[in-house]
């Protein structure tokens, strides 16, 4: 009898501390929820890498690298994406883009926003672009499942357009130049500043708690001239292995609608990744 009334107290006990643990798991979360939002440096990394020998011997690498910090109303953000590879040692590709915005919380949806970016992709036909202007980002929607948000800028841009190198019978030596042929001659490429404008949408789809969609899509023309524009877009399937770590695979379109010389209009990626969030 003592024994069945000890283990009768014991599970009373036992349950008694459940409730208590599920009431104090509560309060932590209406405590947290009362902090300003986005207070600690968030980071997100996505690595890749491949290289092959024998027939063909190719190295590529890929880095796509986000961090964020805010503090009360102002939040700044940071985006940095690479791609290099070689063919026998060969560059086939170098490229770079850079983002830097720092945004203002004007409502719980809307916030201003100011952006500058630089880019430069050593195979495009541009030496550099960059750009730089105010905005507005809006929330369209957050929920457990779907988060959209779209934004708009007004900048000021300026493309730098390769030069040309000639060798001494008059050919245009192209970069990489392996052969390191002499320059005789260059042309220098022109400079192009104007007013432009940039709309952008991100959308993130948690299909499953361990499955991840992203689509990110933006559309930057110039005001004078409609024929000159610029689209980026990047689509991407993300599983979660721990708290950390992911795996994803993401493809990647950069495209021109006018290019300089006789570049590509579009410059397409696809990648497989380790992704870090931290």
């Amino acid at each position: 009898m003592a024994s069945n009334t000890s283990q009768e107290e014991l599970k009373k006990e036992i349950a008694q501390s459940k409730a208590d643990a599920k009431a104090l798991a509560e309060k932590i979360k209406k405590l947290e929820a009362q902090l300003p939002p986005n207070e600690n440096l968030v980071t997100h990394t996505e690595l890749g890498f491949i290289q092959t020998q024998g027939n063909t011997q190719t190295e590529t690498f890929s880095l796509d690298l986000g961090a964020k910090k805010g503090w009360g109303r102002h939040l700044l953000k940071f985006s940095f994406d690479a791609q290099y590879a070689l063919d026998k040692g060969v560059e086939t590709k170098n490229k770079y883009a850079t983002e830097l915005e720092y945004a203002y919380s004007l409502s719980e949806k809307l916030s201003a926003t100011y952006l500058v970016g630089f880019k430069q992709d050593r195979f495009s036909g541009f030496d550099y672009q960059a750009y730089t202007g105010p905005g507005l980002k809006y929330l369209v929607f957050k929920n457990k499942k779907h988060n959209l948000t779209i934004d708009g800028s007004i900048l000021y841009s300026q493309d730098d357009e390769e030069d040309t190198n000639y060798d001494a019978a008059g050919n245009a030596i192209n970069y990489p130049n392996p052969d390191n042929i002499a320059t005789a001659s260059t042309t220098y490429g022109p400079v192009n500043n104007y007013a432009s404008y940039r709309a952008k949408g991100v959308y993130t789809w948690q299909i499953l708690e361990n499955l991840k969609f992203d689509q990110d899509l933006s559309y930057r023309a110039r005001f004078s001239d409609s024929t000159i524009y610029f689209v980026t877009s990047k689509t991407a399937f993300s599983s979660k292995i721990n708290s950390i770590f992911s795996a994803g695979i993401s493809y990647k379109v950069d495209y021109v609608n006018s290019p300089p010389s006789d570049k590509e209009t579009a410059d397409r990626t696809f990648t497989a990744n380790l992704i870090i969030d931290y």
